[in-house]
């Protein structure tokens, strides 16, 4: 069993048996959530793409040896970051890939480790974070997922040492400091080398939910020693994640209560900026609500749960504003990950059964990705974790046929670039006509993570 790391750090919707433990519902609302419907506030493609979308070219991203790697972010360089596999998909390191060839960035002395979230520096910054070779005295278990294993099988790799944030440039690893505790996990930089994440104090909390026993808080590690500075949670709240910082030193992120790092504690999506600190509302949920990036327009994304917390929808966030951006027709659940300037959003639209796919939202219209590739691709477009101010895309896919789920590379193209453009993929439309059902194996790999970033869904059983 592998041990990934991935920038998965506050993200998807628990239901039944999972949604159950983080929000420690009874059973009848858990259960509630498998038959909540399908909706949406804004439009989302059913008939088929806009003609005056853009179309894209589908490249897969090469691993280190096995079989899965993920794209967490991209810039306008087109640097792309990420996380990917080693031989016998163990261990999986952080990564860069530049002009298609991948480099690993190593870890802290531990097996594991991944990029962070949105990639916004242009300057060859890069923020991560990894395991140590030092045993977590707490047992707090910061990693982040873990993949599917045949019953029997052997624990996570990593999963008893201290995790620590780093900012990599040039080959070289600056480890980030912590507020007093053991663990720290760096989520981006900006072009101002300004690093925005969360890390342990050292106060004991009786009050946090086990196994967790240190408070935690947003932090932004400032040039040019990179010396940490607390950022406060929202009154009322005890720890704290920031998950995103554009050029003007904007932060987003989340607070809620101590528990182990999950959805489940995000009480409020939180705006820092001036020295103050502001909740950017809700679509009416108590939970689940957090702001993943924010760009030099100020204009916010995120996911938030509904009225009843059975549920949650990606959102966009501008001038007090928040809108529910819905889902992909058939799907109950959606977050959006990044925004780039232009304003256009991607993220991740799921059914009730865990079945996910890639999603842009642009003009007012959430569209499936896989509609807007040719249709010589094989690969099925998981989930998109960020986009660039190009239009570049990148996030994982899967290959139904072989199993193997590598990074993504979407470039969009003109019409005549992309002939072939999507109209074999969309068939009689797009919306439920897309969606694949991915082999049971493949999806409890993708699902069975934990942290900030992924969401996990409905249990797979093997048949």
């Amino acid at each position: 069993m592998r041990c990934h790391l991935a920038r998965t750090a506050l993200g998807s919707v628990f239901i039944a048996v999972l949604y159950m433990y983080l929000y420690s519902v009874p059973a009848s609302q858990a259960l509630a959530v498998a038959v909540w419907p399908a909706s949406a506030s804004l439009a989302a493609d059913e008939t088929g793409p806009d003609d005056n979308l853009p179309r894209y070219s589908i490249s897969a991203l090469s691993t280190l040896g096995g079989t899965q790697s993920q794209g967490d972010g991209i810039n306008n360089k087109g640097w792309i970051t990420g996380d990917a596999n080693l031989p016998g998909d163990q261990t999986s390191h952080p990564t860069v890939w530049r002009n298609g060839v991948i480099a690993d960035l190593g870890t802290l002395g531990g097996p594991n480790g991944a990029s962070g979230f949105s990639f916004k520096n242009d300057r060859g910054l890069i923020a991560a974070f990894a395991q140590t070779d030092t045993p977590d005295p707490l047992g707090e278990n910061w990693n982040i997922y873990c993949t599917y294993q045949e019953s029997g099988g052997p624990p996570c790799n990593g999963t008893d040492l201290i995790l620590g944030g780093f900012l990599w440039s040039d080959e070289t690893k600056t480890p980030l400091a912590t507020l007093g505790g053991n663990k720290a996990q760096a989520a981006t930089v900006n072009n101002r080398a300004q690093v925005v994440g969360w890390a342990e104090t050292s106060t004991v909390d009786a009050g946090c939910v086990a196994p967790q026993v240190l408070d935690f808080e947003a932090v932004i590690w400032n040039p040019p020693n990179f010396q940490i500075h607390e950022l406060q949670p929202f009154p009322g709240d005890v720890v704290g994640a920031a998950l995103a910082i554009n050029d003007l030193g904007q932060v987003v992120g989340a607070s809620g209560n101590c528990a182990p790092v999950s959805p489940a504690i995000a009480a409020h999506a939180v705006l820092w900026q001036n020295g103050s600190v502001f909740s950017l509302g809700s679509l009416g949920g108590a939970f689940t609500n957090l702001a993943y990036d924010i760009n030099n327009r100020a204009q916010v994304v995120g996911v938030s749960d509904l009225p009843g917390d059975t549920t949650a929808h990606a959102f966009f966030w501008e001038k007090g504003k928040m809108t529910d951006l819905g889902t992909l027709p058939g799907d109950f659940f959606s977050v959006a990950f990044a925004i780039n300037v232009k304003g256009q959003v991607v993220g991740q639209s799921c059914d009730q059964n865990g079945n996910c796919r890639a999603f842009v939202w642009q003009n007012g219209v959430m569209t499936d990705l896989n509609a807007l590739v040719s249709a010589s691709s094989s690969l099925y477009l998981y989930v998109a974790n960020d986009i660039n101010d190009l239009g570049e895309i990148v996030g994982q896919a899967v290959d139904p046929v072989t199993g193997s789920a590598p990074a993504f590379l979407a470039t969009p193209r003109s019409a005549g670039e992309c002939c072939e453009a999507a109209a074999g993929r969309v068939g009689q439309g797009a919306g439920e006509k897309l969606k694949v059902v991915l082999p049971k194996k493949v999806l409890k790999s993708l699902q069975q993570r934990k942290g900030l970033r992924r969401f996990e869904l409905a249990p797979v059983t093997e048949e």
